[in-house]
């Protein structure tokens, strides 16, 4: 039996669990999410899980995912966390507001949000459609491109996620830290959260998105986030992917950007078992900024897939790309970037970049930078290197009496440095340096 087969039989397992879920919707069957849910099945029924013959797949082996059977949290008790789980798990030093959802379901006893700018909400995804369902219905799915059958299983079976809407002028004076609790003692769980960003022109807002886990048993995180940043708005999306060792986590976020705008968004991709994060982005008018940032951390076997995808489709803008990975072990890196420039995209100032320091001789990295230009006048260039730690650092740092763990470790601090100090919260870059050596289970520095 081939892949595409067996990963039918999965598919149409789910599949088939539709009317038992539709059953436990409550009033969510009435609304026009349901419609867009039910389309979504459609597309679902359409399209195959991918396999390592696809070519955008053909580095990550989804199989894994794929063996079991997981469970809706609606088929499954209630997982309950606690106040000292989110504090471990949380940055801090900083004042910032929270939200959490836990198996893909809001938890208002685990969330505080304070007071916000007039007009600006932060919800969950259920009470936007009961309360502000027309804003929802203008923006979403309006940019999702549903292209393989992780985006279209998020999108039939997706009851919950978080909502921003940020007014015209308005800032969020507090990062928000978003938490997506995954995992259960009870059964194999399928987290499926639906995110819902709207910017409005001149508005402003950090998000930190921190993807944790808990329960004994393996799950699967299949998240989708959709962000419309409209005309000189400014958005940092900070992403904390630290997933347990024994989970699946699959990410699709889609960006579409206006006039002025300038986003950033950093991966920070330590957990998991087998990971993919794609963060694709349009540049739809002039004078835009896109940043993309990443850190990948493989140990033991981990599996860590990143797929950038930039398309410039206007003049006069720039996009920026700096990927660090620190693989040891038997883990593997995937890192695929793709920047498309359109014929009208005159003036286009594009770069990317992807290093990966290999610790172990059995580690692995597989790097596609790829650049499709229809425009004449642009400046883009690309680089990926791939090796050891710099020996002739290391051999000049232990003339100095330093260590070896020490010596090592502040060569991994350096490579990783440029990533970490582009976050724009300084609390939280000390915080992200102790979390990337306590994952290599190395000295800090």
């Amino acid at each position: 039996m081939t892949d595409i087969n067996k990963f039918d039989q999965i598919k149409d397992w789910y599949v088939s669990n539709f009317t038992k879920f539709e059953s436990k919707l409550n009033g969510q069957s009435k609304t026009f999410l349901h419609d867009i849910r039910k389309d979504a099945l459609t597309k679902f029924k359409e399209l195959h899980f991918p396999t390592i013959k696809d070519e955008e797949w053909k580095y990550t082996n989804v199989a894994p995912l794929l063996k079991d059977n997981f469970q809706l949290p609606q088929y499954i008790n209630k997982t309950v966390i606690d106040e000292k789980f989110i504090y471990n798990n949380s940055f801090t030093d900083f004042d910032y507001d929270r939200i959490v959802f836990v198996n893909g379901k809001f938890s208002p006893e685990n969330s505080i949000i304070g007071e916000l700018p007039k007009g600006a909400v932060i919800s969950s995804l259920e009470d936007a459609i009961k309360n502000n369902p027309e804003l929802v219905r203008k923006y979403i799915g309006k940019h999702t491109k549903v292209d393989n059958a992780f985006v279209a299983m998020n999108l039939t079976y997706s009851t919950d996620g978080i909502f921003v809407y940020l007014p015209k002028g308005q800032m969020l004076e507090r990062p928000l830290q978003v938490f997506f609790v995954s995992g259960s003692d009870e059964d194999k769980v399928l987290s499926i959260p639906r995110n819902l960003i709207i910017a409005e022109e001149g508005s402003a807002a950090k998000f930190i998105v921190n993807y944790v886990g808990t329960g004994s048993n393996q799950y699967f995180t299949n998240t989708l986030t959709e962000i419309h940043a409209a005309d000189n708005s400014n958005i940092d999306y900070i992403k904390l992917q630290d997933e347990l060792k024994n989970s699946f986590h699959i990410d699709h976020t889609f960006v579409y950007q206006e006039k002025g705008n300038i986003f950033n968004h950093y991966s920070f991709a330590f957990g998991a078992s087998i990971s993919r994060t794609d963060v694709s982005s349009v540049l739809d008018n002039e004078n835009i900024e896109c940043h993309f940032y990443g850190i990948y951390l493989g140990t033991g076997k981990q599996h860590i897939d990143h797929h950038t995808f930039v398309d410039h489709a206007k003049p006069n803008c720039m996009s920026n790309e700096i990927y660090k990975g620190i693989l040891d072990d038997e883990s593997r890196g995937v890192f695929n970037g793709q920047i498309m420039v359109r014929p009208d995209a005159q003036k286009t100032n594009a770069y990317q970049s992807n290093k990966t320091v290999l610790l172990s001789d059995k580690a692995n990295i597989d790097t596609i930078p790829q650049l499709e230009i229809f425009a004449n006048d642009v400046k883009c260039s690309h680089g990926a290197t791939i090796g050891k730690l710099d020996q002739e650092a290391y051999f000049y740092i232990r003339s100095r009496g330093v260590e070896d763990k020490i010596a090592q470790s502040m060569l991994i601090h350096a490579f990783a440095a440029d990533v970490i100090e582009a976050v724009n919260i300084e609390p939280m870059r000390d915080q992200l340096n102790h979390k990337l050596f306590e994952k290599l289970n190395r000295v800090e520095i």
